[in-house]
């Protein structure tokens, strides 16, 4: 009878080591929401300049802006959103902080425009929180492992 031994695979190059198999596969799975978040903001960015009345706001708001502003605004920061997801899915080092950056924008514009959409708001928004933990988590693609 022969005893097998499984065998660790050795991580090597910076920051090796520093990752938890969460924060690495998380990091893959922040790209894909982003594309998905940037692709939502751009449909929701398009419906919101073409039909006015697709959206209605519930009750009185501070941060009431236009609905075509709003759509500008959903929909220049969903294509960056979608940019920066394919970004991170390809391995480019700008993306990672970047990713950071704009799902971080994403959660306070989406609390801004929660009275239009408050469902997806909150989703919009965990899904950003989530993405942000896993970006700033994962230390495996990062050559300074302080980051």
């Amino acid at each position: 009878m022969s005893h097998h031994t499984a065998q660790q695979p050795h991580a090597t190059g910076p920051g090796a080591g520093n990752t938890s198999g969460w924060a690495s596969g998380g990091t893959v799975f922040a790209g894909v929401l982003l594309v998905v978040e940037g692709v939502m903001g751009i449909l929701q960015g398009i419906v919101a300049i073409a039909r006015d009345d697709v959206y209605t706001r519930i009750g009185d708001y501070t941060y009431a802006f236009s609905l075509t502003t709003w759509g500008w605004i959903h929909l220049a920061l969903g294509i960056l959103i979608a940019v920066t997801g394919y970004g991170i899915l390809s391995g480019a080092v700008w993306a990672r902080i970047t990713g950071i950056v704009l799902a971080s924008l994403s959660v306070l514009l989406q609390f801004m425009f929660l009275p239009y959409q408050p469902i997806w708001g909150v989703v919009s928004i965990a899904i950003g929180l989530f993405v942000i933990w896993a970006l700033a988590t994962d230390r495996h693609h990062t050559a300074n492992p302080a980051l």
